[in-house]
């Protein structure tokens, strides 16, 4: 089956933000003291643009933010905080805060989260809580200066509708929420404060009423999402609990463009209120392997496609494999949520993320491939028109390798261009890894093979003309990404 497309390269566009970029996720705060995660996290932003990090864990005992003394009196030490957001700067990106979890001593009791054991629970005192916050804040002013921390954000919590999260109810969640926002506008009211940070796209109504109700400052919504959220989601944002004891069969399905239905619905809820995804991947199940697949790229795309002007930020969930939540793995490839894996190799959804930080900053129609798996982003900026192409369905699904025509109107015998790939066969490192036995830790060699075979090759591409038209044909396989590149 032939798939046809049309573009009018000199058609009117609309403007293109690369709202992917503002933001990207990492595991604990901590880890950004270490060496290797500051040079995966430095290559990020210099080959694909994020601006903004965000973390969980700036508070845990790890950091040593809060320490009680013998005599009942409280402690403060923001040494490592400093180490981390001095770096941040330095290589000309900023921290999106995320306050959490609790330190030991300031919680209400002991219950933890993951291999790190960060302390999920309400602060004992509120007073003690605000003024930490308040003193934290002030100090970063102090450091930083107030014009910088002002382009900052402040995101109180995380997924607080998950009791693994937050061992408290939504009405105790507001009134940290509260406590917290209002701590840090007594330091400087345009600071930008904002959550509820939940999972499958909770509490937005709920938060921006108490808000309201409560004179409380909300400056943006944040939310999170994963496509395997969509029978949690449908479900009416039953608890982990009750959604497995009920619909456990139906755990890791979903619908072919779920996260645009669920951003969609968001956007609404939202209403004038800046929207902020501070966590999303292609999947919410580790280990799935699905995020060192190919598969995973090609998701990435059409959801980057689809939630075009619907949101201010959308922050893959991570950036990296070093990443401590189920202790460190030590496989190269596992299954991990980041886009490199723990040696800085780019997979294949790394390599998704360079050809969209490529893209113009114009886009424009597409027409044709009705009822096909197969769509296309198109771009333009000067005289390059760039053509990012996906073969995207769901898993259990029927898709195919698919034979694809471009028609470009207007592009004539003077026009060059490129193809580039991401495929089992193309920037697919874990292939090779399997290639070479799968060693649990690989030489220097071995990893040098590796990382050579995640690399994007762009290569000429013959275009057709005909009548002061061009076209354009080839060949993508399930699963699969091609990115055509047109000098005109």
């Amino acid at each position: 089956m032939t798939v046809k497309f049309s573009i009018d390269p000199e058609s009117k566009g609309t403007p293109f933000a690369h709202y992917w970029e503002h933001c990207v996720g990492s595991c604990h705060a901590i880890m950004g003291t270490r060496q290797d995660w500051r040079d995966q996290l430095k290559k990020c932003h210099s080959e694909l643009g994020f601006q903004f990090v965000r973390f969980h864990g700036l508070l845990n005992d790890e950091m040593s933010v809060v320490k009680r003394n013998q005599d009942g009196s409280l402690r403060y030490s923001f040494f490592n905080i400093d180490s981390i957001f001095d770096f941040l700067l330095s290589i000309g990106m900023k921290p999106f805060v995320e306050l959490g979890f609790m330190p030991e001593a300031l919680a209400s009791g002991t219950t933890t989260c993951f291999h790190y054991k960060g302390n999920i629970t309400p602060p004992a005192d509120y007073e003690q809580w605000a003024d930490l916050i308040r003193t934290l804040t002030q100090h970063l002013v102090d450091r930083y200066g107030l014009p910088e921390v002002r382009s900052w954000f402040f995101e109180v919590w995380n997924e607080p509708n998950l009791k693994y999260f937050f061992d408290g109810t939504q009405e105790e969640y507001f009134k940290l929420y509260r406590s917290t926002c209002l701590a840090i506008k007594s330091i400087d009211s345009v600071l930008r404060v904002g959550g509820p940070a939940t999972s499958i796209n909770a509490w937005i109504p709920e938060t921006i009423a108490f808000c309201k109700k409560t004179n409380t400052p909300l400056d943006f919504v944040s939310t999170h999402h994963y496509p395997t959220d969509d029978p949690l989601w449908k479900n009416g944002g039953l608890s982990l609990e009750e959604f497995f004891a009920k619909f456990a069969d139906e755990y890791g399905s979903y619908e072919r463009g779920i996260l645009h239905k669920m951003t969609s619905k968001a956007r609404k809820e939202a209403g004038d209120l800046p929207l902020y995804y501070t966590e999303w991947n292609t999947s919410a199940v580790l280990p799935d392997h699905v995020h060192d697949e190919t598969y995973s790229a090609a998701l990435v795309a059409k959801t980057i496609a689809d939630n075009d002007g619907l949101v201010q930020s959308y922050s893959f969930w991570t950036f990296s494999d070093l990443f401590e939540e189920a202790g460190q793995y030590a496989a190269p490839f596992h299954g991990g949520f980041g886009l490199q894996n723990i040696y800085g190799i780019p997979k294949p959804t790394y390599r998704l993320f360079e050809m969209l930080h490529g893209l113009g900053n114009e886009r424009i129609q597409v027409t044709g491939g009705a009822n096909s798996t197969v769509e296309i982003l198109a771009t333009k900026n000067s005289s390059e028109l760039s053509l990012l192409v996906y073969n995207h369905d769901i898993p259990g699904s029927e898709i195919h390798q698919e034979d694809v025509v471009i028609q470009l109107a207007g592009i004539t015998d003077s026009a060059t261009a490129t193809i580039s790939r991401i495929d089992a066969y193309h920037a697919n490192p874990k292939q090779k890894w399997i290639d070479l036995g799968s060693p649990m830790y690989p030489d220097q060699k071995e990893l040098d093979q590796i990382n050579r075979s995640s690399v994007l090759n762009y290569e000429p591409q013959k275009l057709s003309f005909e009548d002061g038209n061009g076209s354009v044909q080839f060949k993508i396989p399930e699963n699969g990404i091609v990115e055509i590149k047109i000098i005109c």
